[in-house]
């Protein structure tokens, strides 16, 4: 490879699989992430390593799982020092690499501390609301340029879920303002770009624009049954930011909230809602996403730089946007959470209009980049790269024989008795998941129940199988571990 291409890495926060209308959901707008689907290739069975931001974004920015990385929380005060994120290794290999919005591998309370991540610019915002650090938050930085009161403008809109911002005013927006401007600075070598939006993360506050195109009578109803309700009883002591499971189908309560209150919404759901109207604010969200998603498109084009450019758009994990009457996420494993879209495309180099239902990882994203821009994977790096599949090089059709996905007291803001640590494991069918020092676990067949309703782990029947999943997620999770610091010596 004689020139290395631009890359446009593009994560969006907490963003459910199944959220394309190309790759399946006919009650989305999604134009854009349609067309993009068609440039390139769709992978349906993309797993996050963590559902929970911080030790999934660990895993995909280090190409290596949280048991390696020893990243498993929200709130660290330090992102370790051993670990190399991918963007420094581009950097020392000669790129210019900019992030744009949220990065949230250590605690993003006031501002995040930086540390040696390879980016030259620098336009943090960990989330729009006006309780961050001014001097570190880009994009209240921005609002105050345009003449707008960011603690005004945040107290005008809906607390949980309804119309927020207008769209020249929004966090998506603005991202995609300043990448623009990124992509076409004059520069002599290829640039890296790191986008991350807080959205279609909660609160659920779209443009009244495109809120005003969803009706929520019209969407179909979340993965609920009433019997939910009492099996999530003997999980209320694994931690989740739903405290317990509710019937998500009732009526849409009134929020009204303090100030200090409304900072906490994204967090802290309310003990009821609706899941259709919370649904169609959350598709708004995602619409607003992919109208700016092809703006982006639209200005490589213009400036002749997609044909030179990989881009890649995943999220980081997902939402249960009231499945089994669960909102917002914690240490489950239901599809809602842990299962993500994944599209790559690079004009003339990949393949395109394919969509496969290989089981991949975010883990896999790292050593792909890196491949991509014809550099050597790291040793140490345990994700497998996509680039064969990307190209033809390899068959579509299998990438892994399982994913994983582990919580391990992620989440400071959740609910729970205590710290909690559950692990998951998924074949492409079974769905093998334990919950450390409870005797609690989870076994599904989602060739028969892909909604997951019948949890078949203390089955007799299914016995003799329960014990092969359990020695191949043992297996699995063994693996995930790596034997650290390079051994040059038998002594």
């Amino acid at each position: 490879m004689t020139k290395r291409p631009n890359i446009l890495w593009y994560c969006t926060d907490q963003q459910r699989w199944d959220t394309i209308r190309r790759l399946g959901n006919p009650h989305i707008n999604t134009p854009r992430l349609d067309a993009f689907c068609e440039s390139g290739v769709a992978f349906d069975n993309a797993y996050c390593q963590s559902p929970i931001c911080t030790p999934s974004r660990a895993s995909m920015m280090t190409g290596r799982y949280p048991a390696s990385t020893h990243v498993h929380r929200n709130g660290n005060a330090h992102f370790p020092a051993g670990e190399t994120v991918v963007t420094k290794l581009l950097a020392d290999a000669g790129y210019d690499c900019g992030l744009i919005g949220k990065f949230h591998l250590t605690a993003a309370k006031g501002h995040e501390k930086r540390f040696d991540d390879g980016y030259r610019l620098w336009e943090w915002s960990h989330h729009p609301k006006p309780d961050l650090d001014v001097e570190h938050h880009a994009y209240h930085r921005w609002l105050v340029e345009k003449g707008v009161d960011p603690h005004a403008l945040h107290a005008s809109i809906e607390p949980f879920c309804g119309a927020g911002m207008p769209e020249e005013l929004h966090q998506t927006t603005w991202i995609t303002e300043r990448a623009i401007s990124f992509i076409n600075e004059e520069r002599d070598g290829p640039w890296m770009l790191s986008l991350n939006p807080f959205d279609p993360h909660p609160p659920f506050d779209p443009p009244k624009a495109y809120l005003d195109r969803y009706d929520p009578e019209k969407l179909p109803p979340a993965a609920f049954r009433p019997h939910d309700i009492e099996r999530q009883k003997a999980f209320a002591g694994i931690t989740q930011q739903t405290p317990e499971a509710i019937d998500p189908t009732g009526p849409m309560p009134k929020v009204e909230l303090t100030a200090e209150e409304r900072l906490t919404t994204g967090y802290k759901p309310p003990k009821q809602y609706n899941d259709r109207i919370v649904k169609a604010a959350y598709y708004a969200m995602i619409e607003l996403i992919d109208t700016q998603f092809g703006r982006l498109i639209d200005a490589l084009e213009a400036s002749g730089q997609l044909d030179d450019t990989i881009i890649v758009f995943h999220s980081d994990h997902g939402e249960t946007l009231g499945d089994h009457g669960l909102l917002y996420k914690g240490c489950r494993f239901f599809e809602g959470l842990v299962h993500v879209p994944m599209i790559w495309s690079w004009r003339g180099k990949t393949r395109t209009d394919l969509r496969t239902d290989a089981l991949v990882e975010l883990v896999d994203i790292a050593p792909t980049l890196l491949e991509a821009a014809g550099l050597p994977v790291p040793a140490n790096m345990q994700g497998r790269s996509l680039w064969p599949i990307l190209t033809g090089e390899a068959a579509p059709q299998h990438h892994k024989d399982h994913v994983i996905s582990e919580f391990n007291d992620a989440l400071g803001s959740a609910t729970g008795e205590g710290p909690s640590h559950g692990s998951m494991y998924f074949d492409g069918r079974y769905k093998h998941i334990l919950y450390q020092g409870t005797g609690l676990g989870e076994l599904y067949d989602l060739q028969a129940d892909p909604d997951e309703f019948d949890n078949r782990f203390n089955d007799p029947a299914l016995a003799e199988l329960r014990l092969e999943l359990m020695h191949k997620h043992c297996d699995a999770l063994l693996a995930s571990s790596d034997a650290g610091v390079e051994r040059v010596s038998i002594y």
